[in-house]
């Protein structure tokens, strides 16, 4: 009985990463023409769309943005940990990512997706994606505007690009972001070594 309590979440978490792997090797779905939809669950990397008579809860790959309140208070303080701000402030840029992809997707976006199970605490599955806005990347923009964190699942791009390459991509991005201030890092410190004395 004690092992198998011990054993079972290693089962769950073989069949979860088994389930994702099964799903990167299926081809890439495009989905043309959707429509981004209100919805009280939805934040800056998870929401609802609707392609053609369809609706989905959707999950980026790559990012996370803060979480909107403290229903999940170890996430958010996770978030805000990483991005050196207080909780009352990484709820608020939780806030803000979820209105910046809301606004985004106003108009019509492509959705790219293997059907991967993003898991979650809804009842209603949700699906792995990248979201493109005519030729810009949404995890791209949240990532730019300092509204996302680097975390969560990968997957190689349709384009063939690994997703090392596409990690290190938004890394880059993520650095320009802390240099420039923007969203979530307007008030970060760059950590400098200090002086020593002679």
């Amino acid at each position: 009985m004690r092992i198998s309590a011990l054993l079972l979440p290693l089962v769950l978490l073989f069949v979860s990463g088994w389930q994702n792997l099964t799903a990167a090797t299926k081809p890439w779905v495009m989905l043309t023409n959707c429509h981004y939809l209100a919805h009280a669950d939805a934040d800056g990397d998870s929401f609802r769309v609707r392609g053609g008579t369809n609706e989905f809860l959707l999950r980026l790959y790559f990012v996370d943005a803060p979480e909107t309140n403290l229903k999940y208070a170890d996430r958010t303080r996770e978030q805000s940990e990483y991005f050196g701000v207080t909780l009352d402030e990484a709820m608020k840029g939780g806030r803000e990512a979820k209105e910046f992809v809301r606004k985004t997707l106003e108009e019509p976006f492509t959705v790219w997706t293997h059907w991967g199970t993003a898991g979650g605490r809804s009842k209603e599955p949700r699906y792995y994606c990248f979201v493109m806005i005519r030729t810009n990347a949404l995890d791209e923009l949240l990532v730019r505007n300092g509204l996302a964190r680097l975390k969560g699942v990968r997957a190689n791009l349709r384009t063939g690009q690994k997703a090392a390459a596409h990690e290190a991509r938004l890394e880059q991005i993520e650095t320009e972001a802390k240099r420039e201030r923007v969203g979530l890092w307007s008030n970060w410190k760059e950590n400098k070594p200090e002086k020593t004395s002679p």
